[in-house]
């Protein structure tokens, strides 16, 4: 039987380092919506809507003809705004992925990758995507340490593994897209923080803490979030030369 795949995208209005974001305009699309429509052209997805905190970005999404949800204003962060949309939905699923809101540039294919890496490994709990980079030093990049069998061990934002004997040939980027079993989802939306979770700034530190079975999967390309102006000029400079856009920037794709 096909496995029901639900994408749900968290996003909030008052984000800290560039001021409403989500709502900015690239080609005159808000940010959230080019998240939207190409995570749209999934070939996976059986649903996908937008979890948000405000009212300003309900209305953004009906005006653009994308489903949306309104979630609580309190959620610590996003992996708690999708189970709250989750519940709310009153529909069973067999995976759910959430999609972050800030990757406008946000590759289709990727997301399926890791629904067909989850579907390939029943017994994991959370997947989380990761591409090779030979340099990589910002802290607003999360890094991924893992063991032989791609299971995840650390986040950080540190540059890790520390090359301490000047011989790393690659680190390991995390990639904003990840998959849940619904019992994991809800499993970490109902314990608290944890206290790695609290050091890095980093949510998925809590399934780790909290022994659930994560694993990574080293998928090709590239992708980036919008979290400073800087990477917000990055977007607009290659959203000109983007080849998906043109596959949704006329069609609503509902």
């Amino acid at each position: 039987m096909k496995k029901k795949i639900l994408g749900l995208i968290p996003v909030r209005l008052n984000s800290s380092r560039l001021k409403q974001k989500c709502l900015l305009l690239i080609k005159k699309i808000p940010l959230i919506i080019h998240t939207y429509r190409r995570a749209k052209l999934s070939t996976k997805l059986d649903e996908l809507i937008i979890c948000c905190d405000d009212k300003k970005i309900l209305e953004v999404a009906k005006k653009f003809n994308a489903k949306a949800i309104l979630t609580s204003k309190k959620h610590k962060n996003g992996t708690e705004r999708i189970n709250e949309a989750y519940l709310k939905i009153k529909k069973k699923y067999d995976l759910i992925i959430d999609i972050q809101g800030d990757e406008p540039l946000i590759n289709p294919s990727q997301i399926d990758q890791v629904i067909n890496c989850h579907l390939r490994n029943q017994d994991v709990e959370i997947i989380l995507p990761s591409l090779k980079l030979k340099k990589i030093s910002s802290y607003n990049v999360v890094k991924v340490v893992s063991d032989y069998n791609q299971n995840v061990l650390y986040l950080s934002r540190s540059k890790v593994p520390h090359n301490f004997n000047k011989n790393a040939d690659y680190y390991l980027k995390h990639l904003s897209i990840i998959s849940f079993k619904p019992n994991a989802l809800k499993k970490f939306s109902s314990h608290p923080q944890t206290r790695l979770e609290k050091i890095e700034g980093i949510e998925l530190l809590r399934a780790i803490e909290m022994g659930l079975k994560v694993k990574t999967t080293i998928i090709k390309g590239n992708s980036f979030s919008v979290d400073i102006k800087e990477d917000f000029l990055k977007a607009k400079k290659f959203m000109k030369k983007d080849k998906l856009y043109k596959l949704y920037s006329r069609v609503d794709n509902e």
